[in-house]
């Protein structure tokens, strides 16, 4: 046979099995435009989810809406492209993509979703000290794929465009919150456009993030809006000791009272030339980037005392006043490492043998300084480093945070666990000699997430991790009471430890000495 007719031959077979292949049906193709209560959005696919990037949920908060409660965006006509995110809310030094024109929000969805099917909605409010973070740095691919959820992810104002207070402001401390909780209606408002179930949300936060989570369990104004809550590294109880965040900073709750934010914002305006009855005016003329130094100030500027936070959130937890919805609560093994060898980092001579009695004491006075110092006696770790970060991780975080739970167990379901990986990746890129990363502050979030679009779980057993921590958020998500995760009570010091090596039930009162420290006041 000719080389003509064997090629003749083979164009005719591969015609035929064209043409098979054409008349086979074929998998449907995921539904990338879809309607909204902004109007109609068009999204992209990936491997394994489709992501509707960039959705604004709030008009711009610019010009005189500039230190107001979000409006609720109009429809538009025509289709939009949601292919890109939208820009991160104004932090730092202004850098490019960054811009108070913010309010926007990201869906993810699986790809293989069944048609009709109803599918639970997490709505995450990023970390970042309530001064910086973007929805967008949080890819859900993975947890929207495995946990087989619709996750939504959130911009919302920050530092002194989300927190500030002044005389006479409506809404002053509170429009980082009232955006993190207009998002979350937005979601809830359009979950079924996207495959999700409107009567199944799970707000879940880590970090400022978490804090803001845990007080959406004591806002009246949020009653009703989701039907559980999952708080990482952010209890109501948290209470950082003077020094516990970086040496010289002073004592710190995760939320402020009305009358302190205001005060406070009163100061910022007169610091920035703005003074008297027209301090607000002349605010809002200014240029955002006139602004943003003073941002820091308001990192733990989350006010009570209003519409929204009517009480301290962790009085309203210790007297029950909180939704009946069901929680999972917990922290990381080693959270202060993060901040301890940060500030090592900056300066190597702030935590050393001959600074660590002088932290003690400007920490927790005397003569408690001297009993912490037996009960954490500096030739029982490698650095001192360590040393003052076992201190702060104790006192206040993990010992709080159990006491936070067992507050909360007493009014509603709750499930503690801690994440306890001692080989996390280095998300922070805290490196000091001598002293193991751990499980520190935020090293969790990359076993749900991939964080700026990398995953970072390039080990198996680290992998393994993020799937069975997936498979624990997702099923609390589910179901409200996750196959493994261990009931709290009012009493209990049991917590799920969540490790490489397995998920197992440890007693975190004892490995944290919370017998030492004190239940907040």
């Amino acid at each position: 046979m000719s080389v003509l007719a064997r090629t003749a031959g083979a164009l005719a077979v591969a015609s035929a099995l064209t043409a098979a292949a054409c008349s086979s049906p074929r998998p449907e193709e995921p539904q990338l435009t879809v309607g909204t209560t902004g109007g109609q959005v068009h999204g992209l696919a990936t491997a394994s989810a489709r992501e509707f990037l960039g959705l604004r949920y709030a008009l711009a908060p610019t010009g005189e809406r500039r230190w107001t409660a979000p409006q609720p965006a109009p429809a538009r006509e025509g289709v939009a492209d949601a292919t890109h995110p939208g820009a991160r809310c104004s932090q730092g030094t202004q850098a490019a993509g960054t811009s108070e024109d913010c309010l926007f929000l990201n869906v993810t969805t699986p790809r293989d979703q069944a048609p009709g099917e109803r599918l639970p909605v997490m709505v995450w409010w990023h970390g970042g000290g309530y001064t910086s973070g973007s929805g967008a740095d949080y890819d859900a691919q993975r947890l929207a794929s495995r946990g087989h959820v619709v996750v939504v992810t959130v911009n919302y104002r920050l530092g002194v465009f989300g927190y500030l207070g002044l005389p006479g402001l409506a809404g002053s401390g509170n429009f980082g919150f009232a955006d993190q909780l207009a998002a979350t209606h937005w979601a809830k408002d359009n979950a079924a456009a996207f495959g999700g179930d409107p009567g199944n949300l799970t707000v879940f936060g880590e970090s400022a993030g978490g804090m803001s989570a845990c007080a959406l369990l004591t806002s009246p104004q949020a009653a009703g809006l989701v039907q559980r809550v999952a708080i990482s590294s952010g209890s109501c109880f948290l209470n950082w000791p003077a020094g516990g965040l970086f040496p010289g900073t002073p004592a710190q709750t995760p939320y402020t009272s009305l009358a302190t934010d205001q005060a406070d914002g009163v100061a910022t305006a007169n610091q920035l030339g703005c003074t008297g009855s027209g301090a607000l005016r002349c605010l809002r003329d200014l240029p955002a980037a006139q602004l943003l130094p003073v941002s820091t100030a308001f990192s733990d500027h989350l006010a009570y005392g209003t519409d929204l936070l009517p009480e301290n959130p962790p009085d309203a937890v210790r007297a029950g006043r909180i939704a009946r919805i069901p929680v999972l609560s917990g922290g990381n093994h080693d959270e202060a490492r993060s901040f301890a060898g940060g500030a090592a980092m900056a300066d190597p001579a702030a935590i050393t043998e001959a600074t660590y009695p002088g932290l003690l004491r400007t920490a927790f006075g005397d003569p408690k300084a001297s009993d912490v110092l037996r009960q954490y006696p500096l030739q029982r770790y490698p650095t001192a480093v360590e040393a003052w970060s076992s201190v702060v991780t104790d006192s206040a975080w993990s010992c709080p945070t159990l006491a936070g739970d067992q507050a909360l167990a007493r009014a509603t379901k709750v499930f503690p666990y801690e994440f306890a990986e001692p080989h996390a990746p280095n998300v922070s890129q805290v490196t000091v000699p001598g002293m193991a990363q751990g499980a520190a502050h935020a090293t969790d979030t990359p076993y749900l997430f991939d964080l700026g679009g990398k995953n970072l779980l390039a080990d198996p057993a680290q992998a393994r991790l993020g799937e069975r921590m997936i498979d624990l958020w997702s099923g609390f998500a589910r179901t409200g009471a996750p196959a493994g995760a261990v009931p709290g009570t009012a009493t209990s010091t049991t917590v799920l430890s969540l490790t490489a090596g397995g998920a197992t039930p440890v007693d975190s009162g004892s490995d944290h000495r919370c017998g030492f420290w004190p239940p907040n006041p």
